[in-house]
């Protein structure tokens, strides 16, 4: 056989040995056995049925995974971010419009962005601030992209002919 047959062939299984007497062998070199036979072999095979499967051994579909959510929701208050917390661990991606906090207080607002970064951080997740009033708080498997800008360098002069 070629080292790499894309077929490969059937092991035989070993034929047990059954202890015959000269009297048996006698008989079974008269009559052809199925064995001997490759006509009735192969009418053998032809004759195979398809039994259906049992609904026990059906391949099941896996158990659904948990899906990821994109919720917005807003930050009224310092109490409101234990739920926020909990949306995050669950898998969901929170947008957080922080301005109605933001209008009672700013302290309390620089307060609960240092706590859901603690908090992104010992999850190893993941928030980044979109514009002036929201932040977007991912959870572990998820990123969010950050265009890297080049720093500003001196304004280079182009000169031109006149």
């Amino acid at each position: 056989m070629a080292p790499f047959s894309l077929f490969r062939r059937k092991k035989q299984e070993p034929q047990q040995e059954t202890q015959t007497t000269n009297s048996e062998k006698l008989i079974s070199s008269e009559k052809p056995s199925v064995e001997q036979s490759p006509a009735k072999e192969s009418a053998a095979e032809d004759k195979t049925t398809v039994e259906p499967l049992p609904p026990s051994s059906v391949v099941e579909k896996p158990a659904e995974e948990a899906k990821t959510y994109l919720k917005a929701m807003p930050l009224r208050e310092l109490a409101d971010i234990e739920a926020i917390e909990n949306e995050v661990r669950n898998g969901n991606i929170i947008i957080l419009r922080i301005t109605p906090l933001a209008s009672k207080s700013i302290t309390e607002v620089k307060q609960a962005v240092d706590q859901l970064y603690a908090f992104a951080e010992s999850i190893h997740g993941d928030i980044a601030r979109l514009g002036e009033e929201r932040v977007v708080i991912c959870p572990e498997k998820i990123r969010i992209w950050r265009e890297k800008t080049p720093a500003p360098s001196a304004p280079s002069v182009l000169s031109t002919a006149a």
